[in-house]
């Protein structure tokens, strides 16, 4: 069983990727798993992992670097028992090192495992701020990696993607920089998919950090059942939008170059909204999934972002979102919510 890790941090691409790459494999004919880490409680991204014919798991509540490594392992004994894929694509938390995860995945003595080369994605349009608002992790992503790939040169400029790649030679003068952009399946898009057949680097283990605690990220998480079943698509696009827009303002007010990811989703009568932000500069940017009639309606979100009050994040989160919705008149039950990294960190400072 390959076991491939595609690292990097929030927003930086990576479930666009992995849905390429798992699309790609499944096509070939291989048989493909894949394996979803996300900070909250809540699986924000929904229909956007299905792809026909791929297995895949989702682990939430953590980071499998730190809390989750007994998931981790029940995700992958049960793969292998009951599905038997060729590769299990592993998507971990934008807050975890990659290397960590694969040292402990090693450990876990799951028979006749290999690993492809470690990727980190670098979002090439926002790498000046991931820099300045997190450096020690980013370094230390970066130096995990055996090919570093900067993603979303479709929105970047030349002159960003030379920063970047210059400053990753810098960090890592051993890994192989690849430019694309996977959304819209530009540049060394292919070439990164050939990657995935070589080895991993053998390394000397790293030295055990907590991921959580470097990155500055506050999280919260939360999901609402919604109390009608005629929310159409442009009424509940709108309101997605200006949800999200209002997010974004207050936390520009906290911390004017945060970065991070903010995400949201609506399951709506035979649709599937999701939008996303992942900077104080970037835009939002919508996806929309037809999908069959669904009788339970909802609204999940995701907040993390770097150096912004925990308390702040969920209140910003939670206030936005009932209020809003509110003022049309659509009335919300809260189903389930998690916040946090603050507990997290204190699990993540048990040895692992």
């Amino acid at each position: 069983m390959k076991v491939i890790i595609i690292g990097g941090f929030l927003g930086s691409g990576k479930t666009t990727t992995l849905l390429k790459l798992g699309k790609y494999l499944n096509d070939k004919g291989e048989k493909i798993a894949i394996i979803v880490n996300e900070l909250g409680e809540i699986g924000v991204d929904g229909t956007t992992l299905d792809i026909e014919g791929v297995e895949t798991r989702e682990i939430t509540n953590g980071c499998i670097c730190c809390t989750l490594k007994i998931d981790m392992e029940q995700a992958l004994d049960s793969l292998a028992e009951e599905y038997g894929p060729n590769t299990v694509i592993i998507e971990p938390t934008g807050v975890a090192f990659p290397r960590q995860i694969k040292e402990e995945i090693k450990l876990m003595k799951i028979a006749d495992m290999e690993f492809s080369p470690i990727i980190n994605l670098i979002d090439g349009s926002r790498f000046d701020l991931e820099i300045e608002q997190v450096p020690k992790f980013m370094k230390t992503q970066i130096e995990d990696a055996d090919i570093l790939g900067i993603n979303k040169i479709d929105v970047a400029t030349d002159e960003q993607i030379s920063k970047v790649k210059a400053l990753l030679q810098h960090y890592n003068t051993d890994a192989r920089i690849l430019e694309f952009s996977a959304k819209e399946n530009e540049g060394n898009f292919e070439e990164l998919i050939e990657t995935i057949s070589g080895e991993g680097k053998q390394r000397d283990h790293s030295i055990k950090q907590n991921s959580i605690a470097e990155s500055n990220v506050s999280s919260h998480a939360i999901e609402f059942a919604i109390e009608t079943n005629d929310l159409e698509i442009k009424k509940g696009h709108k309101l997605a939008n200006e949800i999200v827009d209002s997010i974004h303002s207050q936390f520009i007010q906290l911390n004017p170059d945060f970065i991070g990811h903010i995400k949201m989703s609506m399951d709506l009568p035979k649709t599937f909204l999701k939008i996303s932000l992942t900077s104080s500069t970037n835009k939002p940017e919508i996806e929309i999934f037809e999908r069959e009639n669904v009788a339970n309606q909802k609204v999940r979100a995701l907040a993390a972002v770097t150096n912004i009050r925990q308390d702040d994040v969920v209140k910003i989160l939670e206030n936005t979102i009932e209020e809003m919705f509110a003022e049309t008149g659509i009335d919300l039950q809260r189903l389930q919510q998690h916040t946090d990294t603050k507990n997290i960190i204190n699990l993540c400072d048990i040895s692992i």
